[in-house]
């Protein structure tokens, strides 16, 4: 391993590596799985341990949101599907959720290297051959396969998932808008006039922008039309 060479890291904007993996869904061809919806792609360390049940319950709860917004979910770690399938019921057990979405068994780490995924920091952090896990990796990928946002978290942190979701939230505005987001912006709150539009052209778009500064323009979204049923 030591003269193996590491691929090229991924970068906003990158293509997402397309494979194929076992699911506790069945087999996927991974572009074939995002379609044309966006995907969170999340991996855990390992089944059966407190952190990562906590979490892949949050997700589960949450997932109806995501759906809500053209969003997949998929988790991974790499641990066999009979260990995710019997790792569920604990899941859903504990948090009171009905897990749903597929969790990918990357025993092998195949999926795992060509995102990333390993851990280099935690020593501690490897299965009984010592054998790296993976760390707490977090992919928004759009219907364009295009990576949008990369979270990298370590074993001992758990993930905040209402953050991915006011991610995907700020993604898909700005993507419908020509808007950028501010610190801790929420759906519902003023948004920040994209630079590369004028105050000419912000007028006709965005009526009610106010200008703080040159370079900072705050603005409502406009009120979508509704058509008579």
């Amino acid at each position: 391993m030591a003269n193996e060479e590491r691929q090229q890291p991924l970068r906003l904007g990158s293509i997402a590596p397309n494979f194929k993996a076992e699911t506790t869904k069945g087999p996927i061809d991974f572009h074939e799985f995002i379609g044309d919806k966006w995907v969170v792609l999340f991996s855990h360390p390992e089944d059966y341990t407190p952190v990562c049940t906590t979490e892949l319950g949050a997700f589960a709860k949450l997932e109806p949101e995501f759906t809500k917004r053209g969003v997949k979910l998929i988790g991974l770690s790499a641990n066999t599907i009979d260990s995710h399938d019997g790792w569920i019921k604990d899941i859903n057990e504990i948090s009171g959720s009905n897990l749903n979405f597929p969790i990918i068994g990357d025993k092998e780490r195949k999926v795992a290297y060509a995102y990333d995924m390993l851990d280099y920091q935690d020593t501690t952090n490897v299965d009984s051959k010592g054998i790296a896990f993976t760390i707490r990796s977090v992919f928004i990928i759009d219907p364009k396969k295009t990576i949008r946002l990369i979270l990298s978290y370590p074993a001992s942190t758990g993930r905040n998932t209402a953050e991915v979701l006011r991610v995907v939230d700020s993604l898909q505005t700005g993507d419908k808008h020509r808007i950028t987001t501010p610190i801790n912006w929420v759906p519902g709150d003023d948004v920040i006039v994209h630079p590369s539009v004028n105050n000419e052209q912000a007028k006709e778009l965005f009526p009610d922008f106010k200008i703080v500064k040159p370079y900072l323009r705050f603005t409502p979204l406009p009120k979508e039309k509704t058509t008579a049923a």
